[in-house]
């Protein structure tokens, strides 16, 4: 009878050091610190400290985008997403929190 070996093909290591170096020079840079764009949240806490009164999340969404702290990113609910989480803060941090509820729908900074 005759025997057959089956012999496993090598990759070659060149090809994986292709690779790596084709990911390496495609990623992007760190921003800066002062190119660093704001969360909406920290928007929201900017614009509430500046006009120093309750707003919705509607108004807070266009005080930020008119001062160029925040814009959506294409969302269709920017302003639900953005009481979505201001309530979220409120429960989790709760004294800690730099959110108030002051009225169904309005929040001043806490």
């Amino acid at each position: 009878m005759a025997t057959k070996t089956i012999t496993a093909k090598a990759k070659p290591a060149h090809k994986a050091s292709k690779n790596a170096k084709a990911k390496k020079s495609s990623a992007k840079p760190a921003p800066k610190k002062e190119e660093k764009k704001l969360s909406a949240l920290d928007a929201a806490v900017r614009v509430l400290a500046e006009t120093k009164q309750a707003l919705s999340c509607s108004e807070l969404i266009a005080a930020m985008a008119a001062q160029g702290y925040w814009t959506s990113p294409g969302g269709k609910t920017p302003q639900a997403t953005l009481s979505s989480a201001i309530q979220r803060e409120i429960v989790i941090k709760k004294e800690q929190s730099r959110f108030k509820k002051t009225a169904p729908g309005r929040y001043a900074v806490a």
